[in-house]
């Protein structure tokens, strides 16, 4: 296994916040009454964000030949 560079843990991440908020979304849907949902809803979106920003900022970049 590979070392865990700043790019994976936002892949793990992003993937994981992806699938909680879908679980929370389908629950509500089902009826399920979550009275936390608002606020997990909102981290799992900020979660997100971070995680993407981790990802652009943290892929390494091959420069142009001069």
């Amino acid at each position: 296994m590979g070392d865990w560079d700043f790019t994976s843990v936002g892949l793990v991440l992003i993937g994981s916040s992806i699938t909680v908020a879908g679980i929370i979304i389908a629950a509500l849907l089902m009826g399920i009454t979550i009275t936390l949902a608002p606020f997990l809803l909102l981290t799992t979106a900020v979660l997100i964000v971070i995680s993407a920003v981790l990802i652009v900022y943290h892929t390494p970049r091959s420069l142009p030949p001069i």
